[in-house]
C-alpha cells in the first residue's frame, strides 16, 4: 500500500536525511520525499499497520529535524 502525506521541512539535504531515516522503519518498503512539492510518499509492506509504522516515522525523521511536520 502507498500513502501521500503533506511535510514540512526546512531544506533539501534534510529531506534527503529525512527519506534515509524513513526507509530504515520496518514495516517502511520505500519513501520518497519532494522537497519541493512538500510531499512524502510511504509504501508499506504488506500486512503492517500504518498508523504505527508512520509514529516511528515521525520520530525518525523528527531526530533529522525537530521542528518538521509530518501530517498523518
Amino acid at each position: 500500500m502507498k500513502k501521500t502525506y503533506k511535510i514540512d521541512v526546512d531544506c533539501a539535504a534534510c529531506a534527503d536525511k529525512m527519506e534515509l531515516e524513513a526507509k530504515k522503519v520496518e514495516g517502511v518498503k520505500d519513501c520518497n520525499i519532494n522537497f519541493m512539492l512538500l510531499k512524502m510518499k510511504v509504501e508499506f509492506e504488506d500486512g503492517v499497520d500504518k498508523d504505527e509504522v508512520m509514529q516511528e516515522v515521525v520520530k525518525n525523521c523528527k531526530k533529522v529535524e525537530r521542528d518538521c511536520e509530518i501530517y498523518i
